[in-house]
């Protein structure tokens, strides 16, 4: 009969050698995996003492340093922070794109997961189907004639943070609060470039079928349930008028026709008529850097054509102040006939960078302040908002779709809400 084995009374790694359960402390590799770890995770402080800067290919800013008083978030938070730091990467990301494509005539595949990639193409559709989590989506997607779409109008659809009723009980709430406090509310949700010009997107792609289903429940529903402006047919409308898309091929934002078709809406519905006498002229045209290559490592720009706008018929009155709106952009001048001349305070994101010169020549007192910082600075950005007698937010389709924006969080709207009725209108 054989004796039961028993396990060594000391550690596995304190048994001598040749014992045949003897496991060193730290062996080679685990030695060698420490280093490499160190290495990775000093380098962006390491390099940053001696110069190097670590480029932004994302269109967020880069991850910061984790808080030691967020526990094991710090833990977690290190990797993000270390991979997005690191000196060269913008160089490196490029290098791969550039051998990827002059050896193999692909895109190169960046991404980790078993179905991601930066670009999605048709080859998605051989895969199986992945799970419903955003970092399996693709980056970047790439359509027909050279068009590259943005892969969260895909991935926020469908990963939802909020469900569509919750979303539409969030935009709800915010227009309760507003009009509570005697201000004029008004809403305006820019599509998503997917939405406008699905006939560029490739024939099959990762998404493709809960995003189009997320996307037409979104519009049969959103504009009616909440008041908001749908663009749609007015952004079709311009683009007809003109003879091109009102999107960039290799950008997911309008153009500034779309700005300015966004700020005639608005102006209309605030002042109707106030538009009949503006003057709309082209002016300059200048390079602006596409957003959607900065996702693969590449830079590259498209032409802008920029417009006059003169709002009582004479003199331009359009002022180029660029700002990504963390801060809040006030815009302020003279009235003249055909101006908005109520207090206006906007919530806007990047799109509404594109409308901001036109914003400028058209309403005469404009503040303009970022969804993000709605949440994170409330009273602050509660107290820009009470300034106003109209507030107006524009916000992105695939953020609000994807329920992403935390001001969508009803209990955010009644803080600023408290604001708002403590000075009324």
């Amino acid at each position: 009969m054989t004796e039961p084995t028993e396990l060594p009374a000391v550690h596995e790694s304190w048994l001598p050698r040749e014992h045949p359960m003897h496991r060193p402390r730290h062996g080679r590799r685990q030695l060698t995996a420490l280093v490499c770890a160190l290495l990775f995770l000093t380098a962006p402080a390491t390099t940053w003492v001696f110069g190097a800067r670590a480029e932004q290919l994302e269109n967020r800013p880069l991850a910061e340093f984790p808080g030691i008083t967020e526990g094991w978030g710090f833990l977690t938070g290190l990797s993000p922070w270390a991979a997005e730091n690191l000196p060269f990467r913008g160089q490196a990301v490029r290098s791969v794109h550039g051998i990827s494509q002059g050896v193999f005539g692909e895109q190169a595949r960046l991404e980790s997961g078993a179905h991601s990639s930066p670009v999605g193409t048709g080859s998605d559709q051989q895969q199986p189907r992945p799970p419903l989590n955003e970092n399996v989506f693709p980056k970047v997607i790439e359509g027909k004639a050279g068009w590259l779409y943005l892969g969260h109008d895909v991935a926020y659809p469908c990963t939802p943070k909020r469900d569509l009723d919750e979303v539409i009980a969030g935009l709800r709430r915010w227009r309760s609060v507003v009009e509570a406090s005697g201000r004029e509310f008004q809403l305006v949700i820019a599509p998503d470039k997917s939405t406008m010009y699905p006939a560029n997107l490739p024939e099959h792609y990762a998404g493709e079928d809960c995003s189009s289903q997320a996307r037409e429940e979104f519009w049969r529903r959103l504009p009616t349930a909440t008041g908001a402006v749908d663009m749609r047919e007015p952004l079709r409308d311009a683009a007809d008028r003109n003879g091109r898309a009102i999107y960039h091929d290799i950008d997911t934002h309008w153009t500034h026709e779309g700005g300015i078709t966004m700020v005639y809406q608005l102006a209309e519905r605030l002042r109707p008529g106030s538009t009949a006498g503006w003057k709309l002229l082209p002016s300059r045209e200048y390079p602006h850097s596409a957003d959607i290559p900065d996702q693969l490592g590449q830079s590259r720009t498209v032409p802008i054509r920029a417009y006059s706008l003169a709002p009582d018929g004479g003199a331009d009155n359009t002022r180029f102040q660029p700002s990504d709106f963390h801060e809040p952009l006030r815009l302020e001048s003279a009235p003249k006939p055909g101006m908005v001349d109520a207090p206006t305070r906007m919530v806007g994101d990047s799109f509404t960078q594109f409308a901001s010169p036109y914003l400028a020549a058209t309403f005469a007192d404009i503040a303009i302040v970022h969804p993000e910082e709605i949440a994170k600075r409330p009273q602050e950005t509660g107290a820009l908002l009470a300034e106003g007698d109209v507030v107006t937010f524009e916000l992105s389709e695939r953020f609000v779709s994807g329920g992403r924006y935390d001001l969508l969080d009803p209990a955010v709207a009644d803080q600023v809400g408290a604001i708002l009725a403590a000075d009324p209108r």
